[in-house]
C-alpha cells in the first residue's frame, strides 16, 4: 500500500501524472517546469505535488508572472507549500541569451 502522507515521496505513477498535468501552452513556463523536474523529481513529496497542482490551475500568463516575480502570491495561493514550490521553480529560471556561458 502506498504511503499517502503529505511528506511521502511521489511514486512513479503519481510523478508521471504530475508531469503530464504540468504541460503548459507557453514555452517559457515549460522551460521553468522542465528544469524544476530535472532537479527535483526524485525528491518530490505529495505535499509539493499538490502545491504544484495548485499553481498549474493558473492561466499561463498568471503563472509566468509568478515565475518571473512580476506578481506576488495572493489570496488562496499564500500558503507555505505553494510558496516553497514557487521558490524551487524560480530557482530554475532559464538563462537569458546574455547570461549563457560562452
Amino acid at each position: 500500500m502506498a504511503d499517502t502522507s503529505p511528506d511521502a515521496l511521489l511514486d512513479e505513477r503519481a510523478l508521471s501524472k504530475l508531469r503530464w498535468r504540468c504541460r503548459r501552452g507557453l514555452l517559457e513556463n515549460d522551460l521553468f517546469i522542465e528544469r524544476f523536474f530535472a532537479s527535483h523529481e526524485t525528491g518530490l513529496t505529495v505535499r509539493q505535488a499538490d502545491a504544484l497542482g495548485i499553481l498549474m490551475d493558473l492561466s499561463d500568463n498568471d503563472l509566468l508572472d509568478l515565475l518571473l516575480g512580476r506578481k506576488p502570491l495572493k489570496g488562496d495561493l499564500e500558503r507555505a507549500d505553494v510558496t516553497q514550490v514557487l521558490a524551487l521553480l524560480r530557482a530554475q529560471r532559464p538563462l537569458t541569451s546574455s547570461e549563457e556561458p560562452a
